[in-house]
């Protein structure tokens, strides 16, 4: 696939050479020449200089061929402008951009414009290393219902099973990372300690679910 990034700075040109790694063709532009020195001698694609948002830019740049555009440079307004007339005035409609203002970000989801709130993921996933009781969950879905969250296995369930641990608390363990390894486990999977365990759950049960993993297994009479 063809991807056209708009913005070479740190992500920008990571996102380039991850790219391009995956075999996708990738054209990046920047106003600043100087900045594709942060793709390396080993990066193939294209390199153009210019404005993300100007048309004959874009051209340069074959947003006509493109699969998908990413917006990433520094700036809130000129990346959401991109992304809008890569969506509107040439189709592409795998569009995301990055937005440093959080409340922008809600505006632009709502207007179906794919964002990545990065000041706003970067603060939840440090709140979720220093307070993880109060942090936000790793995802949630776009209605609000359904939730993601990962939790350092509970003491309680340790040498207890997957399977007792979803019924316990109505939650689904869709994957764990063991020592430094993800799996998906299946109901008679042992939970051990220092697992990472990523949980799906109701928005409206997490409370409850909170509490369940709190109180442990179910005392067998």
């Amino acid at each position: 696939m063809h991807v056209v990034i708009m913005g070479c700075g740190r992500v920008g040109s990571t996102l380039a050479r991850s790219l391009e790694r995956r075999d996708h063709d990738v054209a990046i532009i920047d106003l600043n020449p100087d900045a594709f020195r942060r793709l390396g001698h080993s990066f193939s694609g294209t390199t153009v200089t210019g404005l993300g948002f100007d048309r004959d830019v874009l051209r340069r740049a074959d947003i006509e061929k493109a699969g998908a555009f990413a917006a990433v440079s520094s700036g809130d307004n000129s990346n959401i402008i991109s992304a809008r007339v890569a969506r509107e005035q040439f189709g592409i409609a795998n569009v995301v951009a990055r937005i440093y203002d959080p409340r922008r970000a809600e505006v632009y989801q709502r207007l179906g414009i794919p964002t990545v709130a990065t000041v706003t993921w970067a603060a939840n996933q440090i709140v979720r290393r220093i307070l993880p009781r109060d942090a936000e969950p790793l995802w949630r879905d776009p209605s609000g219902t359904v939730r993601a969250d990962q939790i350092t296995a509970p003491t309680r369930w340790v040498g207890h099973t997957v399977k007792s641990m979803q019924d316990r608390t109505s939650a689904r363990v869709a994957f764990i990372t063991r020592l430094g390894s993800g799996m998906i486990p299946l109901g008679d999977t042992v939970v051990q300690e220092g697992d990472l365990i990523n949980l799906f759950l109701l928005e409206d049960q997490e409370e409850a679910v909170t509490a369940a993993l709190a109180d442990g297994p179910e005392e067998q009479s």
